[in-house]
């Protein structure tokens, strides 16, 4: 099928509607909700991304039955009448259409919280959570029906431009189109789709002709013994096609859950054929949406160009930068997505709030001021260009005060920037030449190489990073920090600072630090081992997704796992380990130690004066230092104001 010829910020008709860009913000979970509500916060968060150009809003998924309960706070759709109306009414001034998102978790959902067995087609324990669901009977399927039919009735009262249904990858609907989940022996299992089918006209007939119905569905559920392959999925795509006003296409299953939001292991659009594929065997039957860590708007219109999409989802793009459209119109550079998946997914035992390693006012919108030009003009000096340094000094130039920089060393961006030398990690560089870019340009002199000693009159913001941290164990044998590590990568001296023989990397915290830096010396054709005191390699990698992916790179590389060990010593040509439990003691080959560990504050005095932001508080992420370096800029614009 030929492209499209049209501009991504180009307007777009569905079901008569007029959506004022082709680039839709997706459905995404925020824990937002007042209870299962959606709140006030939903609807700035939602509203931020329609004044940016958004031409459709998809809802957070709300549960169409009462049966549904997959998180704390999933939104339920009896609740959301008031939420959704308060969206339309943020959202419309900017033209953007705003659909409801319904679905139902089925299986892969909670009995947590609604203390009742899980619905499925089938009796197939789920493969994440490992609870056996019960099989619905046709009077839960016919409730099941009745429950999406009110729940749009109650989404077309509060004046939503349609709804989409999701049948995508955490979906009783999908559950029932895949012969992974669905074994039944009747109708609903010789006909796997009716029940889509049935739902689909069910919301239909409560949108009428008028309003937009939308489908995600899961094209390919990466289990081809058994599961909805991507041959199955255009060929129900094809079929469905009529019934909707547009087609999202994903992919994943429960046989594959980081599959549908991965990290930047995957390759940005990694949708595209899948979704090309669907779009030939729709026939223009309905546009088809693209999905799938698209976060570059040139990748979006190269879609839209060879005929990929009509439309192209751009969440995480988009969570990034709510004013991307907006910015692409103008012109202007847009704050890069490093599609790292540490602040966007929000589903783990901490319960937190959506946001952005880059933009941390993402799901803080109604308590984090956007930067304005109302300060009073008094000079600032900030010491450090790292990400806290940059978004500090880029803060106060927006709020209008005199801004220099000063760097100690001869680079900017900090553990930041040697962090994107790391498998799998380079778009953090695009996030550091976002912000190196938006301080220039706001006019901010830069130094480097430098001690900063401010001027007279001239207010602190000292950002002076991070040092090494202390080693528990014993250490007779050559140590070196990742940070050095990177250096030498940087600098192309690793040969210089590696032995010939294996390579022992120490992580004692869990996160994808550890598991890139092995990733990197394994590449190098060393003997490479992992320490860990967990009982799985990259604990916290859980909650981005990348986890099981993880401990496989590291298998495929021929890694050695030393889980459940703790380092006691590092020798000449050898560690000694004890293993949590037992405490039994053994060695393995090293030659060299990388410690991944964590850092301390920059052992320098406090200032006199000022604030310190970032790695000189507690080391932590990228998320925490600039969330930090702009607080501390917007409340020192405020105390300078004050005092003025």
């Amino acid at each position: 099928m030929s492209g499209s010829a049209v501009g991504l910020t180009e307007p777009v008709r569905l079901a008569g509607r007029a959506a004022p860009s082709r680039v839709l913000f997706g459905p995404h979970e925020t824990n937002l909700g007042d209870g299962r509500a959606l709140s006030g916060a939903h609807a700035v968060h939602y509203a931020e991304r329609a004044a940016g150009g958004a031409g459709v809003v998809v809802t957070e998924v709300a549960s169409a039955h009462g049966s549904d309960w997959p998180y704390e706070r999933a939104p339920l759709a009896a609740e959301c009448g008031p939420g959704w109306a308060a969206v339309v009414a943020a959202c419309r001034p900017h033209g953007t259409l705003v659909l409801a998102g319904l679905g139902h978790a089925g299986s892969q959902g909670s009995s947590a919280r609604s203390q009742s067995a899980l619905w499925a087609p089938s009796r197939v324990a789920d493969v994440a959570s490992r609870e056996l669901p019960m099989a619905v009977e046709n009077r839960e399927i016919r409730s099941l029906v009745g429950g999406f039919a009110t729940a749009a009735r109650i989404a077309v009262e509060s004046d939503v431009d349609g709804v989409e249904i999701g049948a995508g990858q955490f979906s009783l609907l999908r559950q029932f189109l895949s012969g992974l989940t669905n074994q039944r022996a009747d109708e609903y299992g010789t006909d796997r789709s009716r029940l889509l089918r049935e739902v689909l006209a069910a919301v239909r007939a409560e949108l009428g002709a008028g309003r937009v119905l939308g489908l995600r569905l899961s094209c390919d559920e990466l289990a081809p013994w058994a599961g909805i392959t991507p041959e199955q999925g255009a060929e129900l795509a094809a079929a469905l096609a009529p019934e909707v006003d547009y087609l999202a296409v994903v992919r994943g299953s429960a046989m594959g859950t980081a599959a549908t939001t991965p990290d930047a292991h995957a390759e940005p659009g990694f949708n595209r054929e899948l979704c090309r594929a669907v779009r030939e065997a729709v026939a223009g039957a309905a546009p088809v949406v693209l999905q799938g860590s698209v976060v570059d708007p040139a990748q979006a219109q190269a879609a839209l160009d060879d005929g990929t999409a009509d439309l192209v989802e751009m969440t995480r793009a988009q969570l990034a930068d709510p004013a991307l459209v907006r910015k692409v119109r103008a012109g202007r550079r847009i704050r890069p997505c490093a599609l790292t998946n540490q602040q966007c997914r929000v589903r783990d035992d901490r319960n937190p709030l959506v946001s952005c390693l880059g933009e941390p006012r993402t799901g803080h919108e109604t308590t984090d001021p956007a930067p304005d030009g109302s300060g009073n003009g008094r000079p600032v000096l900030v010491a450090g260009g790292g990400p806290a340094g940059l978004e500090a000094a880029r803060v106060l130039a927006l709020r209008g005060h005199p801004v220099r920089l000063v760097e100690r060393t001869d680079r900017l961006g900090g553990m930041l920037a040697l962090a994107a030398l790391l498998p799998g990690r380079g778009r953090l560089g695009a996030l550091v030449d976002w912000l190196v870019a938006e301080v220039r340009e706001l006019g901010v002199p830069i130094t480097t190489g430098a001690d900063a000693r401010p001027e007279p009159g001239e207010f602190l913001v000292a950002a002076t990073g991070s040092a090494p941290g202390p080693r528990h164990y014993a250490s007779a044998g050559p140590v070196l920090e990742a940070a050095d590590l990177l250096r030498a990568v940087r600098d192309e001296r690793l040969d210089e600072v590696l032995p010939d023989g294996p390579v022992a990397v120490f992580d004692p915290v869990g996160d994808a630090t550890g598991v890139a830096v092995a990733e990197l010396l394994a590449a190098t054709g060393r003997e490479v081992s992992i320490i860990s005191q967990d009982q799985v390699i990259g604990t916290q990698l859980a909650r981005t997704g990348d986890l099981a992916d993880a401990n496989a790179r590291l298998q495929r590389a021929g890694v050695v796992l030393a889980k459940r060990s703790l380092l006691r010593a590092v020798r000449p040509g050898e560690v000694r380990l004890a293993d949590v439990f037992t405490g039994a003691e053994r060695t393995l080959p090293a030659e060299l130690v990388v410690h991944c560990g964590h850092r301390l504050p920059d052992p320098a005095p406090p200032p006199d004066f000022g604030t310190t932001v970032g790695d000189r508080v507690a080391p932590r992420t990228a998320h925490e230092a600039i969330r930090e370096g702009r607080r501390a800029a917007l409340a020192l614009s405020r105390d300078l104001a004050v005092t003025a």
